[in-house]
């Protein structure tokens, strides 16, 4: 814009922006400790195949078990705290008659190969993660490649979130995969919709665990 009047720019300490709240979703720098109790879970559980059940078009999805509720206790419950103080409680936004708590409900590892994918999909919940265990390409590098480069949207080896801005377009964040990723999780509402591209360059696997947070419905506590 093009200001003629100098009264307009002196009026200008009148027009304040106005950003409205929104949500959004945690990263976590995982311990080694924290880390090493993931890959202990895959190693011990016994493992059901669940890729029926799952949006993946890739190859294994095994349940696993959280031992001894660790991951839970330990990672899980501040982070969700941490989510609550920064945005909002979502599971108290919830219609129940009573105060419930909520508990890990579903634990998986996924085994990713080249050219596999994960179509855009939202998870059951009321708070969904992904830890990224082993990354075997670099998505910067991959999207160095002509089909990419040739795009407006190059998105090879990503893993996307997708959502509606306030004029309800479709925003995406993007989280450019590689090995500096590998022991990071992301915490998120469970109803934020996401995506996972294919990558080309390794026969090595992409090896990520997800889980779902859910409401208790069969315990429940006093809030006086």
């Amino acid at each position: 814009f093009v200001l003629e009047n100098m009264s307009i720019v002196n009026d200008m300490e009148k027009i304040i922006p106005v950003s409205p709240p929104n949500c959004g979703w945690i990263e976590v720098r995982l311990s080694e400790q924290e880390i090493d109790h993931l890959w202990k879970c895959i190693e011990t559980s016994e493992k059901k195949d669940i890729k029926k059940i799952l949006a993946g078009n890739i190859s294994e999805s095994y349940t696993i078990k959280d031992i001894d509720d660790y991951f839970f206790n330990n990672v899980i419950i501040p982070v969700g705290r941490s989510f609550e103080n920064e945005f909002c409680s979502i599971s108290s936004k919830i219609p129940t008659n009573k105060a419930h708590s909520l508990f890990l409900k579903d634990l998986w590892v996924n085994y990713q190969r080249k050219n596999e994918f994960n179509p855009i999909h939202l998870h059951t919940g009321v708070y969904s993660f992904v830890v990224w265990l082993k990354i075997p390409t670099d998505s910067n590098e991959e999207n160095q490649k002509k089909i990419a480069l040739d795009s407006s949207c190059p998105s090879i080896g990503v893993f996307e979130f997708v959502y509606t801005n306030i004029l309800g377009g479709i925003e995406q964040q993007k989280y450019y995969l590689n090995k500096n990723y590998e022991g990071t999780m992301i915490f998120f509402p469970s109803d934020l919709r996401h995506q996972v591209y294919p990558f080309y360059d390794s026969d090595e696997l992409r090896i990520s665990i997800s889980g779902n947070i859910l409401l208790d419905s069969e315990s429940h506590y006093d809030t006086n």
